[in-house]
């Protein structure tokens, strides 16, 4: 920056010379990464807790008589709900570990702050955050495909229910669609000897046009988009920690501790 190299200029202008340094040490592609993270986590958490509680509240309702039938998914349902309040908490602090990590990275590699270098330490931190969100993004990837479930179940449901609306109108009897069904069983939802486990016919059409169903189906949508921009986030952090661990390494090589 002209500023630095020319020191009569850093006088005249004292707060631009500091803004400018610190612009300088600001690391765009933490910042974008935690700001995605934080929304990501915001909608996969709350949909999702809203949307889990929709969901036992639909399977009581229409596809289990018993309450036996459906008690391990509403015991799932209640600690997936808290696992969802600790991984809330988890990854805001993990944000802003990490993009405490890309100021450190940002100002060793340009060397913005006065003496502040690069040192064995600093770089053994930085691999650490390289390997633990490799990790991460492993782990978060097989939750970002387990969150498409239940969206595949709402989505094939809400099929099903159009075509028996079309077969409605072009067929006078009930009985010559009543076989289509949607079977919460086989995306094991409920166990198999879970009765009814399905619902077919009208009645199945009548639930798809009640305000829980797409309550429900957008939620799940939602949180499906915030596994997804998680997931995102995840893949930028571990992009910019590799780059920045690997300016740190060459640095080391060059002398600059």
């Amino acid at each position: 920056m002209f500023p630095v190299r020319q020191p009569w200029l850093c006088k005249a202008l004292g707060c631009y010379d500091c803004c400018i340094r610190c612009i300088g040490a600001v690391p765009y592609t933490s910042l974008v990464a935690t700001l995605l993270c934080y929304a990501g986590m915001a909608l996969f958490c709350g949909c999702g807790h809203e949307a889990l509680s929709q969901t036992e509240v639909l399977v009581e309702t229409y596809f289990a008589r018993n309450v036996q039938d459906f008690v391990v998914m509403a015991s799932f349902i209640k600690y997936f709900q808290y696992v969802i309040y600790g991984l809330a908490s988890f990854f805001f602090l993990y944000g802003i570990l990490l993009l405490a990590e890309g100021f450190y990275t940002t100002s060793a590699v340009k060397q913005t702050f006065g003496e502040f270098r690069s040192t064995h330490c600093g770089r053994c931190l930085s691999l650490t955050f390289v390997i633990v969100t490799y990790i991460f993004a492993f782990i978060w990837l097989a939750v970002f495909a387990f969150t498409a479930i239940p969206v595949f179940f709402l989505f094939n449901m809400e099929q099903t229910c159009h075509n028996i609306n079309l077969l409605a109108e072009t067929t006078p009897s009930i009985n010559q669609h009543g076989w289509i069904c949607m079977d919460a069983r086989q995306y094991g939802l409920l166990p198999w000897n879970a009765m009814p486990g399905k619902v077919c016919g009208m009645t199945l059409a009548s639930i798809c046009k009640t305000s829980e169903f797409y309550v429900t189906y957008d939620l799940y949508i939602a949180a499906f988009a915030g596994a997804g921009i998680t997931l995102l986030a995840l893949f930028v952090y571990l992009a910019a920690t590799t780059y920045n661990y690997a300016v740190l390494r060459f640095l080391g090589r060059k002398g600059v501790r």
